[in-house]
């Protein structure tokens, strides 16, 4: 391969690193906008920490274990021992015979770190504002260290559901579902937060103190899914990465205008946090076949997906959940909705392929919901999930840092 070529994929590669990194900001931004300012250090901590503490995790262990190379015919459910702990580069890690010249080990590792961190950032806004901190950074290191690196290497390290021809071209399954079910868990186990159901079981509204923070935390997270997607063509071919930046657009376009007219005609209200979860909706719908689909099926796909997002969270709200930011019609539904849409739209598309595509989404979501379960539960059983009501109604921030994020917010309290 000439020296040039190699060189420009993994400039790409490590630009769509930086991209997915930034998508960090973005989610930041989102849940502190969309909850209340007494929470938001605690917010923010979190996000600092799933971080910080997912790419060492990922260092430590993840790679490897979702890597593991697979044999031919190997069922590969589970490939790890002590001998993989921490990464180095192998022979000719650094040169063209590596990833068919898309780029070096180090960027390799690197990427896939900071899709690591993404699936474990999903549950930290759906348990926004009353779980302990502790019991959160226990359960991230577990999920980011364990769960996430088995789900990945079952599909992405050449496992039993790749050689089934199971298709996730960027993580609708395999990171907004994984984080997804886990949000969904959580919630459950946490119970809702003081105030959000009536006595007549109607949910009332519980408005986030910065709307325009969240409105840019949602465009913060849209420039970083063209990394997010992007980045998985795995090198800068022109045509393919191109086309997935299309289709990736204009899901999350369709999805925005979607949310935007159901809410508009259900509620009868121009809502943006539904016009914002439509566009994320989109973008998770489409990541599963961004490379598979003509832009006409990019913008059907992402518009479905805005319906779906209306409907789920008014779900969520039925079924006496409380997600403050939405996670679980995003990230879950949405993300099922994308990985069973590769079976119906796209160069693949099949009456098997969608069968192919459930039975990963049932696997999945089964191991998902069975290892979160295991990991809160034990966390509820002994140190507790949830914090105490005097800490919840006076908020968070106080009480498990002792600082506001906003100097002035105590004092204009008294």
């Amino acid at each position: 391969m000439d020296a040039g070529l190699f060189t420009a994929n993994n400039v790409w590669m490590m630009l769509a690193t930086a991209l997915v990194f930034f998508m960090h900001t973005g989610f930041a931004f989102l849940e502190i906008g969309l909850t209340r300012q007494k929470n938001t250090i605690n917010i923010l901590f979190k996000n600092i920490f799933i971080i910080t503490g997912g790419l060492l995790l990922y260092y430590a262990f993840g790679f490897n274990l979702m890597y593991p190379g697979f044999e031919d015919g190997d069922m590969g459910i589970l490939k790890f021992s002590m001998d993989s702990f921490g990464i180095s580069a192998p022979e000719g890690g650094m040169t063209p015979d590596y990833a068919d010249g898309g780029y070096t080990w180090w960027t390799d590792f690197l990427f896939q770190g900071m899709f690591a961190a993404t699936a474990a950032t999903i549950v930290s806004g759906a348990v926004a504002e009353r779980i302990k901190i502790g019991s959160f950074m226990i359960f991230t290191v577990i999920y980011v260290g364990l769960v996430y690196p088995i789900v990945g290497a079952w599909k992405w390290g050449g496992g039993f559901l790749d050689s089934w021809g199971f298709y996730d071209f960027a993580g609708s399954t395999l990171v907004h579902s994984v984080g997804g079910w886990a949000a969904l868990v959580a919630i459950f186990l946490l119970g809702s937060r003081i105030g959000k159901f009536g006595k007549d079981g109607k949910p009332n509204a519980i408005p986030g103190h910065n709307i325009p923070l969240a409105t840019a935390g949602v465009l913060i997270l849209w420039l970083g899914w063209f990394g997010f997607n992007g980045g998985s063509v795995l090198s800068a071919d022109p045509e393919l990465t191109s086309l997935v930046l299309v289709t990736t657009s204009l899901a999350a376009a369709a999805g925005g205008f979607g949310a935007m007219i159901t809410s508009t005609i259900l509620y009868k209200n121009l809502d943006l946090t539904m016009f914002l979860n439509g566009i994320l909706g989109g973008l998770v719908g489409i990541t599963a076949g961004a490379d598979l689909m003509s832009p006409n099926e990019a913008v059907i796909i992402g518009l479905l997906a805005g319906i779906i997002i209306v409907l789920g969270v008014a779900l969520v709200d039925k079924l006496k959940l409380d997600d403050p930011v939405g996670a679980v019609a995003v990230h879950l539904i949405c993300g099922i909705w994308g990985t069973l849409a590769v079976g119906i739209f796209g160069s693949m598309a099949s009456g098997a392929q969608f069968m192919t595509q459930l039975y990963g989404v049932l696997i999945v979501g089964g191991f998902c919901i069975v290892t979160s379960g295991i990991i809160l539960g034990v966390l509820k059983a002994t140190i507790g999930l949830r914090v105490a009501k005097e800490e919840e109604v006076e908020g968070l921030d106080i009480h498990e840092h002792g600082m506001d994020a906003y100097a002035d917010f105590r004092m204009n309290q008294h």
